[in-house]
């Protein structure tokens, strides 16, 4: 069997602050304070609406231009192509353009994935009546930016969805195969037809951007070594309108929730970090994040089974009111469909993928809105799910030292990243002691195609690149086997998928 090439690094948890801090989350340079229907002055801690993105700076965006149009993301380390292209493509034909793309002397330019393109959106934006009323969800000081009529007059001035090479495990609307997109003149992410004509704009560099490195603290915390966040892992047990999700993160910080006082509720891109876009509940029966998190089972509007969204502390800017906060879908993204148009037949279905990103009502009555809301019925529930979140290394919990967080208690294998991939992709794993490990990739028929990983590995947390050039498309399961020092034997197989 031909030997598929293996890059391997060694990132051991020892020295993961500095090694594995290649996914910041930038701001997303909201500095308003709403309540749930205007812009107020910023709340004290206690006051109602405390703990809302605005009270919280982060990774301040920041860009650098050269003479050459390329930009910087001083923060990520992406370099973007400044200028958009003359022509929007659909998703088949945009990788072509990638591949003969050439700019500033580079010719390694690529389709971004969606927690690439994502790291862009800013939501000092606004979506009014028309473009005039609108300001878009990106620094449009460094991108060059359209609105949908002015690539072509018949389209709405929303119309600016940006492709990435993230592809929907399931399919939306008619069964249509789907691609997310980020939408910078309504800042939404949504999965759209892959048919559909999208804006592009190439990247370059930090091909780890995006890539999780979850640990399980053993406390009811998860680190993400990436992002350097800290993660509650149980969340709310029930729904909460946004000004209730606010609160309920004060009432953790009050009770010292599990030995911290600093969290707070996740912004938009934040909570977004979290999503895994190679799982879905109607493909796999689990939400769209990993599985060291909990999230319970709903009921959805049919009364079938389901994820719930989840509230972060962004509002969104949609309409004439500040009425809307951002939340994130790790259940599927249901709508109300009229079919056909205007006809008073509504379908409940998969309009946008569990991956999105939406927004709801911040308060109100989700029975007021029997058929959804907008074009495509999204379903309006109101009452979302809560997860808090912290920075994990601004304090230590009352009995933990830093080194007792980093060090993974178990074995673990993680989502390869991207996924799908082509033709490289990155897959982490954790041991808990010294193992000999084996990881293979089988076909979905159980066949063995390639060992491409054998070695002794020391305790922690490492990452190898798997180069599947010499592969067709199509999906494949990895598995990890690995024989510790201590007698332990870890077996565990996920999913990916490869497109070209």
């Amino acid at each position: 069997m031909k030997k598929y090439g293996v890059i391997i690094g060694l990132l051991f948890l020892q020295s993961s602050v500095c090694a594995q801090n290649n996914y910041p989350v930038v701001d997303t340079r909201q500095t308003v304070c709403f309540d749930s229907t205007s812009e107020i002055s910023v709340p004290a801690p206690g006051e109602r609406f405390y703990g809302q993105d605005a009270q919280f700076t982060g990774n301040q965006p920041s860009y650098s231009e050269n003479e050459t149009g390329i930009i910087t993301d001083n923060v990520t380390g992406l370099m973007w192509q400044k200028d958009l292209l003359d022509l929007k493509y659909t998703y088949d034909d945009m990788f072509s353009v990638a591949d003969t793309f050439s700019l500033g002397g580079y010719d390694d330019w690529r389709i971004p994935t969606i927690k690439e393109l994502y790291s862009l959106i800013l939501f000092d934006g606004k979506t009014g009546m028309s473009a005039a009323e609108s300001i878009p969800y990106l620094d449009t000081d460094y991108f060059e930016f359209r609105f949908g009529d002015e690539y072509n007059s018949s389209d709405r001035f929303i119309d600016a969805q940006y492709a990435t090479t993230s592809v929907y495990v399931s399919t939306t609307m008619n069964n249509e195969p789907t691609v997310f997109g980020v939408n910078f003149a309504d800042g939404r992410i949504k999965g759209y037809p892959q048919s559909k004509e999208f804006e592009i704009k190439l990247v370059r560099g930090n091909v780890n951007y995006g890539m999780n490195n979850f640990v399980d603290n053993g406390n009811g915390t998860i680190t993400d070594l990436a992002t350097s966040l800290m993660w509650d892992q149980h969340g709310t047990t029930e729904g909460k309108s946004w000004e209730e999700a606010l609160a309920w993160v004060q009432e953790l910080n009050s009770n010292s929730y599990l030995g911290y006082n600093d969290w707070r509720l996740p912004n938009a891109k934040e909570l977004q970090s979290l999503l895994d876009y190679s799982v879905s509940p109607i493909t796999d029966g689990v939400p769209a994040i990993n599985s060291l998190f909990n999230i319970p089972q709903i009921t959805v509007e049919d009364g079938t089974s389901d994820y719930p969204f989840y509230w972060t502390s962004t509002t969104h800017e949609d309409g004439p009111t500040a009425q809307k906060a951002v939340y994130i879908c790790f259940g599927t993204a249901y709508g109300f469909m009229e079919m056909p148009p205007m006809s008073g037949n509504y379908t409940f279905m998969d309009v946008h993928g569990a991956g999105a990103q939406r927004s709801d009502p911040k308060t109100g009555d989700p029975d007021d809105y029997p058929n959804g809301f907008g074009p495509q019925g999204d379903v309006i529930r109101i009452y979302n799910y809560a997860r808090a979140v912290r920075d994990y290394d601004t304090q230590t919990g009352v009995n933990d030292t830093e080194e007792d967080q980093l060090a993974p208690d178990n074995y673990s294998l993680g989502q390869n990243y991207p996924n799908p991939f082509n033709p490289s992709t990155t897959i982490s794993f954790s041991l808990s002691a010294d193992s000999d490990v084996n990881l293979r990739l089988y076909d979905t028929l159980g066949r063995e195609v390639e060992e491409f990983v054998s070695s002794h590995f020391a305790a922690g947390t490492h990452m190898v690149t798997f180069n599947a050039r010499g592969l067709s498309s199509g999906i494949y399961i990895y598995q990890i086997n690995a024989q510790g020092v201590d007698g332990s034997n870890f077996v565990d197989t996920r999913k990916m998928m490869l497109m070209k």
